[in-house]
């Protein structure tokens, strides 16, 4: 098991070219069953729940072609051909698919288009990141909605779902606006017979991107970017090509690390229109963003202050469904607060098991009250007290980055144990720091 050791206390300067969207890819990807013809995807990062997902699309029957042109692992992201022609549906029943797929939670997206294009789909209880309860309830209602029969026995493995006489559309209210359940039913609706409406979907960009690709692969979607959702089912889809946009996690990430390590960054072709709220929340901690063209450029800040409500109050800072702030990132923002002057309240609604991860920041030095599994209340330093290296190791994704982050600007060397969390969603994070002037080990 591999660790990262890194050397606290580097400034970075340079650029840096953020990957293609981890949770767009993982749809897209899915989305590739609905049809026979060729589709082809561009901007697919390289990192380990994407390259899982391809994986299991192969085993599945689907023809991959890795289109990237210098062929080496230097690609940011790649480009893939996928043909599903040939789907191999008795796989799905298999101990080695329930196995693949169990391991990444991505793969619950393959639902949708192997039920409406084949009549049934396995969905296997999901891995992914232990970040607290992760209910798959929207998609499956959804599904039965459509009309597809459920069964599952107490203590199994997996969900089975049929619809033997294909799907039919309907009006669906969703309990709650779920990225990947909206995702989901989109792809199982938009070849079931009639309309189906969908009210409270989602409406993140990346729910966006999959809906245009779909339109462009004749499906009749309306209401993109809406929280109402109108599909007109059609018989069959065909081809297309589709670009993912970069991915806004990673951008956040970014951002936070050139202001917690004091850096001057310049970040390449963000998609900025596409970032939503995250540009002007950061601004809030203090940090200037300056947007060029189609580039944020951050200056080398020695201090920043978090702001405070006009009425005096600690500022606040939450994630909410889209256009609010995505959950992802609380966790950057979290650790970027500990060094800024004044206090700020984290406020994770969505996962209980999110914010366990403070207990390294405090052992690290960080003022920190952990409120509840939800909240946490940060005291920033102001640079007058630094954060001391020490041996730590990621129990996600996103908290794997958030500690990365604080062991470059603190104090020593740390020790990161568990970065396969961090490989998940990061690619080569410590070849391309590294070449920003960080000390990044791999072990």
């Amino acid at each position: 098991m591999a660790v990262f050791k890194v050397e606290g206390g580097h400034r970075l300067n340079g650029e840096v070219t953020p990957q293609g969207a981890k949770n767009e890819a993982l749809q897209i990807l899915s989305a590739v069953l609905l049809t026979k013809e060729r589709v082809v995807i561009h901007n697919v990062p390289d990192i380990i729940d994407v390259m899982k997902l391809i994986e299991l699309l192969g085993r599945l029957g689907v023809k991959v072609e890795n289109l990237c042109v210098s062929g080496t692992s230097a690609c940011i992201s790649h480009s893939y051909a996928f043909t599903a022609a040939d789907i191999d549906l008795d796989f799905i029943r298999s101990q080695e698919f329930c196995k693949m797929s169990s391991a990444l939670r991505g793969s619950v997206m393959l639902t949708g288009p192997l039920l409406t294009r084949f009549g049934s789909a396995f969905m296997p209880k999901p891995g992914g990141d232990k970040i607290g309860r992760r209910r798959l309830d929207t998609h499956l209602i959804g599904m039965e909605k459509l009309g597809a029969k459920l069964n599952f026995e107490s203590g199994g493995s997996f969900f089975e779902l049929t619809a033997k006489n294909g799907l039919k559309g309907c009006y669906m209210l969703l309990d709650e606006a779920s990225v990947t359940g909206t995702a989901n039913i989109v792809m199982a609706a938009v070849m079931a017979k009639g309309q189906t409406t969908i009210y409270n979907a989602a409406c993140e960009p990346y729910l966006q991107q999959i809906c245009k690709m779909l339109n462009r692969m004749g499906a009749k979607i309306s209401g993109i970017g809406s929280n109402l959702l109108l599909i007109e089912g059609v018989e069959s889809l065909g081809g297309t090509e589709h670009t993912i946009l970069p991915d806004m996690i990673e951008i956040g990430s970014f951002i936070g690390l050139a202001a917690m390590t004091a850096s001057e960054l310049t970040i390449k072709n963000v998609a900025y229109d596409q970032l939503g709220i995250i540009p002007d929340q950061f601004r809030r901690l203090g940090i200037t963003i300056e947007r060029k063209g189609d580039d944020i450029y951050i200056p080398t800040h020695e201090h920043y202050e978090i702001e405070s409500f006009l009425d005096g109050s600690i500022m606040t800072i939450a994630d909410a469904p889209w256009p609010g702030l995505t959950p992802d990132l609380l966790s950057v923002f979290l650790v970027v607060a500990t060094q800024a002057k004044g206090s700020v309240l984290i406020h994770q609604k969505m996962f209980e098991s999110r914010l366990f991860f403070v207990d390294k920041l405090i052992d690290m030095g960080a003022q920190i009250i952990l409120c509840d599994p939800h909240r946490a209340t940060i005291i920033g330093h102001n640079r007058e007290f630094c954060l001391r290296g020490t041996k730590m190791s990621s129990p996600d994704i996103r908290a794997g980055i958030a500690l990365l982050i604080a062991a470059m600007s603190a104090k020593g060397t740390s020790i990161i144990e568990n970065i396969e969390q961090i490989d998940r969603g990061y690619q080569n994070i410590d070849i391309r720091l590294n070449a920003l002037g960080a000390k990044i080990e791999r072990l």
